[in-house]
């Protein structure tokens, strides 16, 4: 059956997807938060992002639009992009995101706009418009690149995304220098910083708890949607 264009993730979570949040939770609480306080550590430390190094590719990932234009959020990543690629750190720039909320265009394309806006040039900008999450983001990237022969990027996103991100893209096997665009609001120390921070700990504990619950169910089918 077709999905629906603008299908949210968790419509599509299935028993599964539901199964390990519920464990996700309870093990947060029988640990006494203590899981995803390691992980919040984990996203403070993702935060800072790597060393730069020459890449294959510069990947901005998408943020749903409001009113069919970018977000701040958005913005923010795809000027760091570009400003990767005018510095010569890659020679393509890849733009994921589908249609995602009440959205009448997708992510990618948007993203493009704005970067040709920015002075990249079109040819230089490839788009991945099918997915509406981080991890389709990254699994339809995959696609994208080893069809042209490429495997490491320059993955750029807000600073409190990144450990997420970069966690999904290296369970898919791909190789990534995380580069955070550090104009992306919240600004640190805030209150919103804080409760973004936080989901994103919560957020990558149920990936590893998914990760774990898969393999010991054995089920191929639900390791093949995450790795």
């Amino acid at each position: 059956m077709a999905r629906p264009r603008n299908s949210t993730f968790f419509r599509e979570l299935g028993p599964g997807g539901f199964s390990s949040l519920t464990i996700a939770f309870v093990a947060a609480l029988a640990g006494f938060g203590i899981p995803v306080a390691l992980r919040l550590r984990e996203v403070r430390a993702r935060a800072r992002g790597d060393a730069l190094e020459h890449a294959d590719a510069v990947l901005v990932l998408g943020r749903e639009l409001v009113c069919d234009q970018v977000t701040a959020v958005f913005r923010a990543r795809l000027e760091r992009g570009a400003e990767l690629v005018r510095s010569g750190w890659a020679e393509r720039l890849v733009v994921s995101g589908g249609l995602t909320g009440t959205a009448t265009r997708s992510e990618a394309a948007a993203g493009r706009e704005y970067l040709i806006e920015l002075g990249i040039a079109p040819d230089r900008i490839w788009i991945e418009e099918r997915s509406r999450h981080t991890l389709e983001n990254l699994f339809n990237v995959r696609e994208t690149l080893r069809g042209h022969g490429l495997s490491t990027v320059l993955l750029v996103s807000d600073p409190l995304h990144l450990a997420r991100a970069a966690t999904f893209a290296r369970g898919l096997g791909l190789t990534v220098i995380c580069s955070p665009a550090v104009a992306a609001p919240p600004a640190p120390g805030g209150a919103g910083w804080s409760l973004r921070a936080l989901r994103e700990a919560f957020l990558l504990h149920w990936y590893h708890v998914g990760i774990a619950y898969s393999r010991a169910l054995g089920s191929e089918r639900m390791l093949s949607r995450v790795t």
